[in-house]
């Protein structure tokens, strides 16, 4: 999890990963920071996020985005 934070920090440090939970419903996250927060995890976590993932409940929050990335690991 710290691994990811850092990489969400990276890509907007303005932001508090750790205990936002409504990151997308907020507009905190434009579509641009999705696309960078999708290829930064693509790459650190060695997985492919498809389509059906790119979804608000997957991106709201640090714990969401952990969750979906265990699951893509797995499958």
């Amino acid at each position: 999890m710290e691994e990811l934070i850092s990489i969400l920090q990276d890509i907007k440090d303005d932001v508090d990963f750790e205990n936002c939970t409504t990151l997308i419903d907020d507009g905190i996250l434009n579509s641009f920071d999705i696309l960078q927060i999708i290829s930064a995890l693509n790459d650190a976590y060695d997985i492919s996020i498809p389509a059906s993932e790119i979804v608000p409940k997957n991106f709201n929050s640090a714990a969401a985005l952990y969750a979906m990335v265990q699951r893509l690991q797995e499958d």
